[in-house]
């Protein structure tokens, strides 16, 4: 004799309130054999939507055994019932629980994601499904495209699809006028022709008169349990012959499939809730972008200064009288001169040595007249400070002893003089104020003096424009060897010139300790902005999971249904994940995009500074907005994997 298809036995239900314990079914013993068609008929209260629940493993029982085919499902976890509920169970509802996003089609297809089966398989099948069901031209309409009935034919074309052994249909003719009603009846009865088991809960004695066993409640008791030989045998409904249902696919087809039914329904709901999406997309872009931007800023702000820093030399020295650029009293000091010069050149950790000093010169041309930087400087000065020879030559020892008018201009200077496109400058004569200057060369431009700068034989700044031979120099630039340390060479030039002034009567500045200390200082601004944004990042990850909680009270019903046609907790988890992620991705994307058109609109303003973007910034800055849609969007989607199926269909 074959093992009973459903049996219970002594199942009790019972819910806990404030006042105490509600029993909802008192030691229900129930067997039903596979291929019978019952009606289980009641008042409302009476338990047997509950009974049903129970049945189709939506509920768990207090107490009692409830086994399928034998197997005890007691002992089942959430998922091995999900399992069960989407092999052997097709659910039919009074208010068809279709999901509003999706077509027909897509309606029916749902339990088949859920059973591991490939994409044109599905197609294939639930098209068939709906052709028989006379909605074949209506498969690509959403719910709210359909009529009550309609409605209901794709309710049940879903119960099918898996080929389910059992139809659980709860007053599947309650919201129906009587001959859409009829229609559903019909093809009831049908599938019970063709072998299927089905289980009506109804209220309605006409319904129940389809059956041909009818199952009586009261009070969460079964009163009766009778066969009835008045059942009515309705004309048979074109349906589809009955066949070994599809094997499943596995592995990585099935984790395929079923995350691209959790990416459509994710681009679903954000597609419907524009506005709530844009609002939440719209504080991840502005924390992004504001992080994006400040690193941008602070990289920008950096190679600017190191810019600035390495224009001192690479390992230079400048050595300037005075206890340091504060003391008042440093121009009365007059012991740094040429001798020092020479002595340091000699040192071996002295690569070369040069004076320097600035002053302004006025130059005419065209009856123009032009402010310019001018510089006194040493031959050596060009390869201390690392500039460029672009056209003529550079200086040397005979332009120093002669202190003649020869002069070398930077490009900035012969742009603004001659025009960007002149070429015969070299051997033109400019008239200054007093004194007549004859260009013999062009060195590339420091894009600091923008007006340009001009040099000068130290010597003859001194005769020419301060007006006195001066055997001392105010600045002492000192290029150290490739090899020598640049700390351990400051205090060795520290100490030689202290032994020969007698006295510490100057003070040295170190480009590479300059280089050193605005590191540090860079590090601790780095560590500012990571600060600022991860408090950025927490503040937009807030808004996320407020706004992924609100889509979960919204969808509870679409939950449901899902756990109802055979979802495990792991598929909708990683739905709603999928759905933080992709906010959190396009809102990284767009802040992204809003960063790179600030530094644009910023570099339009300012041609003196720009922001720097690195493209490793910016791929972090995406993964860390990706990374907050997976962290702050678990919660609420281990939520709605936790949600119990009964509570979320009746919060439909």
């Amino acid at each position: 004799m074959p093992e009973p298809l459903i049996v219970l036995e002594s199942i009790r239900l019972e819910y806990r309130t404030g006042s105490g314990a509600v029993i909802a079914l008192k030691d229900i013993d129930l067997t039903i054999e596979t291929g019978e068609m019952v009606a289980i008929i009641g008042a409302s209260g009476s338990g047997k939507s509950t009974l049903m629940n129970i049945i189709g493993c939506l509920k768990r029982p207090t107490a009692g055994r409830y086994l399928v085919s034998g197997k005890e499902t007691g002992q089942l976890d959430a998922n091995q019932l999900a399992a069960l509920r989407s092999g052997h169970f097709g659910f039919i509802f009074q208010s068809y629980h279709l999901l509003a996003g999706l077509t027909a089609l897509a309606n029916v297809e749902i339990p088949a994601v859920y059973a591991g089966r490939g994409a044109g398989e599905r197609h294939d099948g639930a098209a068939s499904l709906l052709a028989s069901l006379g909605m074949g031209e209506r498969a690509h309409h959403k719910p709210g495209q359909l009529s009550g009935g309609q409605q209901q034919r794709v309710s049940i074309a879903r119960a099918l699809m898996n080929d389910a052994e059992v139809i659980l249909a709860d007053e599947p003719t309650g919201a129906l006028d009587s001959r859409s009603g009829k229609d559903v009846l019909n093809i009831l009865n049908d599938l019970h022709a063709r072998g299927r088991t089905i289980v009506i809960v109804t209220h309605d004695e006409t319904v129940a008169a389809r059956a041909q066993r009818i199952i009586r409640l009261s009070d969460g008791v079964i009163v009766s349990d009778t066969r009835n030989d008045r059942k009515t045998t309705l004309p048979r409904a074109a349906m589809p012959v009955r066949e070994s249902a599809t094997p499943k696919r596995h592995g990585g087809w099935r984790w395929k499939d079923r995350l691209r039914e959790s990416l459509i329904m994710a681009v679903l709901s954000m597609t419907v809730h524009r506005l709530r999406t844009a609002l939440t997309m719209l504080g991840i872009a502005i924390g992004i972008a504001s992080v994006v931007s400040m690193v941008a800023l602070g990289a920008g702000s950096r190679e600017e200064v190191l810019s600035e820093i390495s224009r001192l030399g690479t390992s230079t020295l400048r050595i300037h009288p005075g206890k340091g650029y504060h003391d008042r009293q440093a121009w009365k000091i007059k012991t740094l001169t040429f001798a020092d010069i020479t002595a340091l050149a000699e040192l071996p950790y002295v690569s070369a040595a040069t004076p320097s000093i600035r002053e302004d010169v006025t130059i005419y041309r065209h009856s123009e007249k032009y402010e310019f930087s001018v510089r006194g400087i040493g031959p050596a000065y060009f390869v201390v400070e690392g500039i460029r020879l672009v056209d003529g030559r550079l200086f040397d020892d005979e332009d120093m002893r002669d202190s003649d008018s020869d002069v070398i201009i930077d490009t900035n200077m012969r742009n603004t003089l001659f025009g960007h496109d002149a070429t015969d400058v070299i051997g033109t004569v400019m008239m200054g104020k007093e004194y007549l200057y004859r260009i013999v060369g062009i060195v590339e431009a420091d894009t600091k003096d923008s007006e340009g700068r001009m040099y000068l034989p130290y010597t003859s700044i001194r005769k020419r424009i301060v007006g006195s031979d001066f055997s001392y120099v105010h600045t002492i630039i000192v290029k150290l060897a490739d090899t020598a340390p640049s700390d351990w060479a400051e205090q060795a030039i520290s100490r030689f010139l202290a032994a020969r002034h007698g006295s510490e009567d100057f003070f040295i500045v170190n480009s590479d300790t300059i280089r050193k200390a605005y590191m540090r200082s860079t590090d601790t601004f780095n560590i500012l902005i990571a600060a600022i944004a991860v408090i950025s990042l927490v503040v937009g990850g807030i808004g996320v999971m407020n706004v992924m909680l609100v889509a979960v009270s919204e969808r509870v019903g679409e939950i449901g249904v899902r756990m109802a046609v055979g979802a495990r907790r792991g598929d909708i988890l990683r739905q709603f994940l999928i759905e933080a992620i992709l906010v959190c991705m396009i809102g990284g994307f767009l802040g992204t995009g809003v960063a790179f058109a600030f530094g644009a609109g910023f570099q339009s303003l300012s041609t003196q500074f720009h922001l720097v973007y690195s493209w490793a910034s910016v791929i972090v800055a995406v993964l860390c907005s990706c990374g907050i849609g997976l962290l702050f969007g678990y919660i609420p989607a281990r939520n709605a994997s936790r949600l119990d199926p009964v509570e979320a269909l009746l919060r439909e």
